[in-house]
């Protein structure tokens, strides 16, 4: 099998840095997060503070009114509007207290995945006879399987069926060998009708050949997706028959 050189994709001087920059990005963002959390509580004691003076206020002007000659009525209908004043604060307070706790679970979630990216600062290869893409290992099989037995093969290695996400992503894999008739089945199948990853999730971009996905007819017979490289890269996907046996392609995580 012949196999197309990836220098400037495989280097990890480039891999460091890239986690090194997401690394860095993590942390401008716990640090955002942390000046928003204190900004809103500033403005949770203001409104407090606006509260005590309102009800202040109220009491105040009661007596002076009164003095005045006011009716009780008047008098009753402002105190009204004050209460009603006091109780939209004290919504707005609980909704910016909620927003709050909303924003500590975030930060605690952003400062899980620094740890993460920290604990994967040191330098990881493959396994051998995968190859390295920008953080993530491929393995194209030397064997064909059904689309099913493939996804036990990937498994069974700790990975799954390669997922598309980018067109750097698919122009990267397509490339992976230089045999123009491969087909390789990718992580894409049908169910109920649409077609999702083996993770549940819909393609962000779709790499169909023209008047593909047609399922198969009318018995929807074609449920699962290859990749063919006898089509261009931005064309090269087409649904067909889980049963049938095509090499395959998993995808892994360097850092899991």
């Amino acid at each position: 099998m012949q196999e197309i050189e990836m220098d400037n994709i495989y280097e990890e001087p480039e891999y460091r840095g890239k986690i090194k920059e997401d690394a860095n990005q993590a942390e401008m963002r716990v640090c955002r997060l942390l000046f928003l959390s204190f900004g809103i509580l500033c403005i949770i004691q203001a409104s407090l503070n606006l509260a005590l003076r309102l009800t202040s206020y109220s009491n105040q002007n009661t007596a002076q009114y009164s003095d005045e000659g006011l009716t009780l009525n008047e008098l009753q209908d402002m105190k009204n509007a004050l209460t009603r004043d006091r109780k939209t604060l004290e919504n707005r307070i609980m909704e910016l207290l909620n927003k709050v706790e909303t924003l500590k679970e975030e930060r605690a979630k952003l400062e899980i995945s620094l740890s993460d990216m920290h604990s994967c600062k040191s330098p990881k290869q493959c396994p051998p006879a995968w190859k390295l893409i920008n953080s993530k290992c491929y393995l194209l099989s030397t064997e064909s399987k059904t689309w099913m037995d493939s996804r036990k093969d990937c498994q069974s290695k700790g990975a799954d069926l390669v997922i598309i996400n980018s067109e750097q992503e698919q122009t990267a894999i397509y490339r992976l060998d230089g045999n123009e008739r491969l087909l390789v089945w990718i992580g894409l199948h049908g169910t109920n009708g649409s077609f999702i990853w083996v993770d549940g999730l819909t393609p962000k971009t779709q790499f169909w050949q023209r008047g593909q996905p047609d399922g198969g007819g009318p018995n929807n017979t074609q449920a699962c997706v290859e990749m063919y490289h006898k089509y261009p890269v931005s064309s090269s996907w087409n649904d067909a028959s889980c049963e049938l046996k095509r090499r395959w392609l998993c995808e892994k995580d360097l850092c899991p």
